[in-house]
């Protein structure tokens, strides 16, 4: 750190990313990716021209992607917003709504912390259950930003429609934002009242259930007074902020979506089948509506078991929070490499080492 630096980011900590080896063959299961490309019709989505044209600004409006996700969630164009991940998003909610401060759970997406801090923001983490979950009831009438993951990362527990439209309810006078990242493998989106009330904001990204982490695009679903707010962030800050390939990308995978549909489908069946026989090993497994698991075991430390893993070319997430440092969040990938993993745990609780 330089002598430079504004004092009050000198002791700002930041969120730190999920492994990404550059040491050999690695099954990566810690960073929940999808473990399936993009659609066909997306990775033929690209030509030439499309190439040649990067020597042009994007389109600042993305229009025509707008429009296409307003087509699919049948909203208005005006209801939609778009963004360079939804990391973006959540950056710009931190920076323009929380005059009042911020609730969010303390066992949630590090981001929030973070921004909180980055922005100066008084906020306040509320304690998950003895169980893992959120209380719904803990978010009534805070009169603060209020940021949930839903499903929560990262223990996968999800929030109903009608718990979320309470808490949205009981805070008129602040945003609630929810943040889907993880809707589309089992749970249920609450959108929809998007169109009902003026303080909901719902953050979606494609680099989940759509299988475009790389691409970096997310969006939000929201009343129009919000977007607006939103839209004028982007333009105070970064117009262009989504590049021209990642925008004809995105537009593909919209036209795509039975594709996801069925790639979401199998990637419940296989975390139900991971689930299971992780239990069946002595593992404790939380209820999951999200394309991972959190689970643990008395046979072994989080950590332990980590390091076992990642000596076999295994990569999982594991927390240093003495909250959870006994468990670690597994991502779900193919078929496959469930199998290799799960073998790989059944040799390391018989006491092999590496």
């Amino acid at each position: 750190m330089s002598r430079l630096l504004k004092e009050n980011y000198q002791k700002l900590e930041a969120y730190i990313p999920g492994e990404q080896p550059k040491d050999g063959e690695y099954i990566k299961l810690n960073t929940n990716e999808s473990p399936f490309p993009p659609s066909p019709r997306v990775l033929d989505a690209l030509k030439r021209e499309d190439i040649e044209n990067l020597r042009l600004y994007s389109d600042p409006t993305m229009s025509a992607l707008r429009e296409k996700l307003a087509q699919l969630y049948d909203v208005k164009s005006e209801n939609i917003y778009l963004s360079n991940g939804s990391d973006d998003i959540l950056n710009f909610v931190f920076m323009g709504f929380s005059q009042n401060g911020a609730v969010f759970p303390d066992i949630t997406y590090g981001f929030y912390s973070v921004f909180s801090e980055l922005h100066g923001v008084d906020y306040k983490e509320i304690p998950l259950t003895e169980d893992f979950r959120v209380n719904y009831k803990d978010y009534i009438n805070k009169d603060k930003l209020i940021v949930i993951a839903n499903p929560n990362a990262p223990t996968g527990d999800c929030l109903g429609v009608w718990e979320i439209e309470e808490i949205v309810m009981n805070n008129p006078d602040n945003l609630v934002v929810i943040d889907e990242a993880y809707i589309d493998f089992g749970g249920e989106s609450c959108y929809p009242l998007t169109k009902k009330y003026d303080n909901l904001l719902v953050v979606r990204t494609f680099s989940k259930s759509r299988c475009m982490a790389g691409a970096r695009l997310g969006y939000a679903i929201g009343p129009k007074g919000i977007i607006e707010d939103l839209e004028k962030l982007k333009y105070s800050t970064n117009p262009y902020n989504i590049n021209r390939l990642t925008a004809t990308l995105g537009e593909a995978t919209v036209e795509s979506e039975d594709y996801y549909l069925k790639t979401s489908e199998e990637i419940i069946r296989v975390r139900e089948y991971t689930a299971k026989k992780l239990i069946e090993s002595g593992f404790e497994v939380l209820p999951s509506k999200a394309n991972f698991l959190f689970a643990r075991s008395n046979k072994i430390s989080g950590e332990k078991l980590y390091q076992e893993l990642k000596a076999r070319h295994i990569l999982v997430r594991h927390f240093t929070n003495p909250k959870i440092e006994m468990f670690n969040r597994i991502t779900i990938g193919t078929q496959e490499q469930m199998d290799i993993l799960l073998g790989a745990i059944e040799e390391i609780l018989n006491g092999g080492t590496k």
